[in-house]
């Protein structure tokens, strides 16, 4: 299976559930796709096997062959072109890499070249879970093709764990697609309840069935719980706030490793999502 842990708002306790499943489990391989600030290897203590680097193509303009008539900046969806009287202007981090513009080029004066977007980290921990994060250059823009390069090392002879970003916004999409079900992680707030309709919205949209983990569950109202009843989301399992776990995790060390009870509970998450995913296939 592809499970996807996503939240529709940071700080939710999201990697804390992906690395706990990930520990739970045997034969598991765990990908973290938050790129702009991946941190599940802070508790996987992993080896690093290899590491390489990602690159995107770009436009270059040869302006002994340009007459700036212009069609490229016209072809150009993101405006990453413009062109003046007697220069072309490129603008790399809003290039999407489409090659349009050297296609449609009358002179044939575009060429792409390589820009390096990050890089990809392989390794292993000690608990035998394979391990593939991306690590996106500062001030980079686009963080969706390094999801897309780390994803090219899904395993599917393994439980495939992805971490994904926080949010609604296209770096999820492409990390929670084609997955068979995806963990939201919220918590019982305003702020959590509200972010959580949005992501739940993007995956009635892509199909792709659902539940909820509701962190920190003591705290906070009830509305979330209402939420979920009235919109027949299964509540997949509720972690209680604990200065316990929170002092461990800011040291870096997982639930189920501070509170080893959790080991049986993340280990009954996944046979219920296991469950779900059958259901919603019509199994």
């Amino acid at each position: 299976m592809i499970i996807s842990v996503a939240s529709g708002k940071g700080g939710t306790g999201k990697t804390t559930v992906a690395v706990s499943l990930a520990l739970s489990l045997s034969n598991v391989q765990l990908l973290d796709c938050d790129v702009e600030e991946p941190n599940a290897h802070l508790f996987l203590k992993y080896q690093i096997k290899e590491k390489r680097s990602v690159f995107v193509p770009v436009p270059k303009v040869d302006e002994s062959q340009c007459n700036f008539c212009g069609k490229c900046a016209e072809v150009c969806a993101y405006n990453a072109i413009a062109v003046l009287k007697n220069k072309v202007l490129i603008f790399p981090e809003l290039c999407h890499g489409c090659g349009g513009c050297s296609l449609f080029c009358p002179e044939k004066a575009i060429f792409e070249v390589d820009k390096e977007i990050g890089e990809l980290e392989i390794g292993k921990n000690g608990k035998n879970i394979d391990f593939v994060q991306g690590i996106l250059k500062v001030g980079e823009a686009r963080s969706s093709p390094l999801i897309r390069e780390v994803k090219k090392y899904i395993d599917t002879d393994k439980e495939v764990i992805i971490d994904a970003p926080p949010g609604t916004r296209c770096s999820v999409v492409e990390s929670i697609k084609r997955s068979n079900f995806c963990i939201l992680v919220t918590e019982p707030t305003p702020f959590g309840l509200h972010d959580l309709t949005l992501a739940v919205d993007v995956l009635q949209k892509m199909k792709i069935p659902f539940g909820v983990v509701i962190n920190r569950s003591d705290l906070g109202d009830k509305k979330v719980d209402a939420y979920c009843l009235k919109e027949n989301i299964p509540i997949l399992m509720r972690i209680p706030f604990s200065k316990n776990i929170a002092v461990a995790y800011s040291k870096g060390i997982p639930v189920v490793q501070e509170k080893p009870e959790y080991l049986s509970k993340f280990k009954g998450l996944f046979r219920t999502i296991r469950a779900l995913s059958k259901k919603s296939r019509g199994g």
